[in-house]
């Protein structure tokens, strides 16, 4: 998992309201990453894009709303229709990166991930933060 401290991320490395939480190499295609901003973890995915090569960071909570374990990191990355998820590894309820939306309840009560807006500037992911949650 990355340590960041918003604090100390602000400033000279990122503008306003934006931190820096790793570099864009850091990631894998279509694998997660979990990331520590202050306190709240967030999950990390780099999409593939059209050509085959790195595409589109999204940044959701890690926490997911169903099992309460810190899991989403490890889903597993897919699609429907048009949307890019991930499926919770706990019990494969299949959110929208872009929305943090339920697709697939499993039976249960709809329930979304909460979700940051990402940037990429000079190979640098940055995060908008807006403090703990």
């Amino acid at each position: 998992m990355t340590l960041v401290d918003p604090q100390k991320t602000t400033g000279d490395t990122a503008p306003d309201g934006w931190v820096r939480v790793c570099a864009l190499d850091d990631l894998e295609i279509e694998r997660g990453r979990a990331a520590l901003l202050g306190g709240t973890q967030i999950a990390l995915f780099l999409l593939r894009g059209a050509d085959g090569a790195a595409g589109r960071v999204h940044a959701v909570s890690n926490l997911d709303p169903y099992s309460h374990a810190h899991v989403i990191s490890r889903g597993i990355v897919g699609s429907r229709q048009d949307a890019p998820t991930v499926a919770s590894p706990m019990y494969k309820q299949v959110f929208d990166l872009r929305t943090g939306v339920c697709l697939d309840t499993q039976g249960k009560e709809p329930k979304s991930l909460h979700v940051w807006p990402v940037a990429v500037d000079d190979g640098q992911v940055l995060v908008r933060w807006e403090g703990e949650r």
